[in-house]
């Protein structure tokens, strides 16, 4: 009986985060590993900064979207950005449009294919001081991913940034007009 009672938690647990991020909701559970970034209610609705595209293992574009906070250091060039800034990236795989291409003479229409993950950046310098002041956080499926070498990786890589000149405060992505 307490086996098909934790099978019903279980199958109520999985149905409802389901639900939850289907309605673009923040999923009910822990935040990423290490820094405890959670996923930000309402970020679909946020502001559009940018778009990008990356090749090779990756094959993603990608719209990375910010809350006002860091919209307005966007826009305004302030940089560091402020404590409350948040960047979320949202990627999917990036794939050809056959039904698009035979409106056109020739192939050319990428879209937007399966979803990949959700990488959120939070600022906060005082409690992500170790890290540069940005709190890092990888969802998939609404849910952070659990492996700590994920989120260990984003602050490495945003890293090699603070080592360019003018090195925009650990941030890839500049605000396109």
């Amino acid at each position: 009986m307490k086996l098909r009672g934790a099978h019903a938690l279980l199958f109520a647990t999985l149905v409802f985060g389901a639900s939850a991020v289907a309605a673009g909701q923040r999923a009910v559970g822990p935040g990423s590993p290490i820094y405890g970034v959670k996923l930000p209610d309402g970020y679909r609705d946020w502001k559009l900064i940018s778009v990008a595209q990356e090749n090779g293992k990756n094959n993603d574009i990608r719209a990375i979207l910010g809350n006002p906070a860091a919209v307005e250091a966007f826009r305004k060039g302030t940089r560091p950005f402020p404590d409350g800034a948040v960047i979320v990236r949202l990627a999917w795989r990036y794939q050809s449009s056959p039904r698009n291409d035979a409106v056109f003479p020739a192939p050319q229409s990428f879209v937007a294919g399966a979803p990949t993950n959700v990488q959120v950046s939070v600022k906060d310098s005082k409690r992500y001081a170790a890290s540069g002041g940005w709190g890092y956080g990888q969802f998939e499926a609404g849910l952070p991913n659990p492996d700590p070498a994920i989120a260990r990786a984003c602050f490495t890589c945003h890293q090699k940034l603070g080592k360019l000149e003018g090195g925009a405060d650990f941030v890839f992505t500049a605000w396109s007009e």
